[in-house]
């Protein structure tokens, strides 16, 4: 594999470096016949933050894909799904994912929950490693970004996957127009 370099950032080989990933993302890559072409790469935590890592790292917002996680209840049964989208849009959480989840309201999970569940800190949590039960909803748009910048479990590195990989990952559904 050759390791991508975007912006200022150095890249390393993600499965070689499991300091660098939270618990869950090194398992699930370990597990991933894709993850041979996943790099991480180290990052000061506190420009972790996507516009901020953007403008630290000189990394165009568009080369990014942020992760968020919703829910919402139907019949007393509660849907979880982490929606990926480019850095540069913001996910379609009131109509294309309401729907999807067949749910009446989508709200976004509260913070200390999604921590807790997922094993990632917050501002890193990303759709590798997600719990079983939660969806993975990736926009169309991800697959075309050549090396997507997205969260590694953590604030202090950040994983660059080949966009179509994305669409590949486990569980992933690709809807076009997630992201607006």
């Amino acid at each position: 594999m050759s390791l991508p370099r975007i912006g200022s950032l150095e890249s390393l080989p993600a499965l070689s470096h499991p300091e660098l990933l939270a618990g869950p993302v090194f398992e699930a890559l370990s597990d991933w016949p894709g993850a041979t072409d996943v790099a991480v790469v180290e990052i000061d935590p506190a420009y972790a933050d996507t516009a901020a890592m953007s403008e630290r790292y000189d990394v165009a917002m568009e080369l990014g894909a942020n992760c968020v996680v919703v829910m919402g209840r139907r019949e007393g049964e509660e849907r979880v799904a982490a929606c990926l989208v480019r850095a540069d849009t913001r996910a379609d959480v009131n109509n294309l994912v309401k729907r999807t989840l067949d749910v009446r309201k989508c709200s976004f999970l509260p913070m200390d929950r999604a921590v807790e569940e997922s094993g990632m800190e917050y501002g890193g949590i990303t759709p590798v490693g997600l719990p079983p039960g939660w969806r993975i909803l990736v926009d169309e748009a991800c697959l075309a970004i050549e090396a997507a910048v997205i969260g590694s479990g953590v604030r202090r590195s950040k994983l660059l996957v080949p966009g179509p990989l994305l669409g590949e990952l486990p569980r992933a559904e690709v809807l076009a127009a997630l992201g607006r």
